[in-house]
């Protein structure tokens, strides 16, 4: 039983992704244009994250390692 229910959940979430392009809501229209753009932006190009908030990462790999210096504060806890 808990099977199917599975099996039905992940079928209706795979039919739940939009198949059609983007469009403003009927009677709206798409933002005003930004102050400094020459054009007004499409859908698409709104949806577009901006470098910013999606940054490059740079802690993946390590290309140096060092040996740390011991610590004298480092010690065991008291009996």
């Amino acid at each position: 039983m808990r099977a199917v229910l599975v099996a039905l959940a992940a079928l209706s979430l795979g039919g739940c992704g939009a198949r059609e392009d983007l469009a403003p809501a009927p009677g709206q229209s798409l933002p005003v244009k930004p102050t400094a753009a020459r054009a007004t932006p499409s859908p698409e190009q709104l949806l577009e994250p901006a470098p910013q908030t999606r940054p490059a990462r740079s802690g993946d790999l390590i290309e140096s390692s060092k040996e740390r210096r011991s610590d004298e504060f480092d010690l065991p806890p008291p009996n």
